[in-house]
């Protein structure tokens, strides 16, 4: 058995065709289809259920697919660690990001950069269903995303910080110089949100209706920038996690107000594959999240905000 059958299994399982497999290996066709038969023939088992076209995995294929991530993800390990011990940390860290966490991964991707001169990161804003899966296929490396929500079994988990949600509102608006305010006061304001699939909006949507009121944007977005764009002007409110100050900031025209409700909300934090040996990228990620006190930067960056506006 080649590594690179399994690299041909892998891309086909991507792919789900035989063409844009064979280009994304930069093979042909023929030469793609040959070594998954070979593959077949050598562990003596139907990988690919085969028709006019590509129709999927065989049980034994998804078994044989599954193996094939672990192997050459262990195959990228020892690379990296021979590597390593001969030039320095060297290669790229591949992190998945959730949205809403994409304003804080500075904090960790800047100090391994500036401590791994030689490496470089790959950083992918992705749902958490979809890091679930490419954490489970070892596409990633690590990554950063709500502890709370289903991670693989089999993971290491490091929490980074609570998120904390405040109202960013107008200066002349209703509640601008209020001391603190209820989530019900601020789903009476013209809002802007992320839209319902973001896993962060349904947090909040939780605590809107905690305080009972249901928030009713005018306009909602799939992205923390396209949010902060509606929000110069001293038109709209919104309701932000406090890591978003790191990146974007209070525009002007608006202050933060400190919302009544949970001291944290839920957890953010890195996840890595457990694997033996582990990935010498990852593991030296880690290392610069141990050091880097994500939680007290952001913290201390708040009230520096609620200080200025106080």
């Amino acid at each position: 058995m080649l590594l690179r059958q399994l690299e041909y299994l892998v891309a086909l399982a991507r792919e789900r065709h035989f063409a844009r497999a064979a280009a994304a290996c930069h093979v042909s066709q023929p030469s793609l289809s040959a070594a998954v038969r070979r593959l077949e023939h050598e562990l003596r088992v139907p990988i690919v259920r085969r028709g006019n076209r590509y129709e999927g995995l065989t049980p034994e294929g998804e078994v044989v697919l599954a193996w094939a991530h672990r192997i050459l993800a262990e195959r990228d390990s020892l690379r990296q660690e021979l590597s390593g011990l001969r030039d320095g940390l060297t290669g790229t860290l591949r992190l998945g990001v959730v949205p809403t966490a994409l304003p804080a991964a500075t904090l960790l991707t800047t100090p391994f950069c500036d401590r791994h001169p030689r490496a470089g990161v790959s950083v992918e804003s992705l749902s958490s269903a979809d890091i679930t899966l490419q954490l489970t296929e070892f596409a990633l490396d690590v990554a950063m995303t709500y502890l709370d929500d289903d991670t693989p079994r089999q993971a290491r988990r490091f929490p980074l910080y609570e998120e904390r949600y405040v109202l960013l509102t107008p200066v002349d608006g209703p509640l601008a110089h209020a001391a603190r305010a209820r989530w019900s006061e601020a789903a009476a304001l013209p809002l802007c949100l992320l839209n319902p699939r973001m896993r962060n909006r349904r947090i909040m949507d939780e605590c809107f209706a905690a305080d009972g009121a249901t928030a009713r944007p005018a306009i909602e977005s799939d992205s923390v920038a396209g949010l902060y764009a509606h929000l110069p002007g001293g038109r709209w409110s919104s309701v932000i996690s406090h890591a978003w100050l790191h990146l974007f900031g209070v525009p002007d025209g608006l202050r933060v107000v400190p919302l009544e409700g949970p001291a944290h909300g839920p957890r953010v934090g890195l996840v890595v594959t457990r694997g033996e040996p582990g990935s010498v990228l990852a593991e030296a990620f880690l290392t610069v999240a141990r050091e880097a006190g994500v939680r007290d930067a952001l913290d201390t960056l708040l009230r520096t905000y609620l200080t200025d506006v106080g």
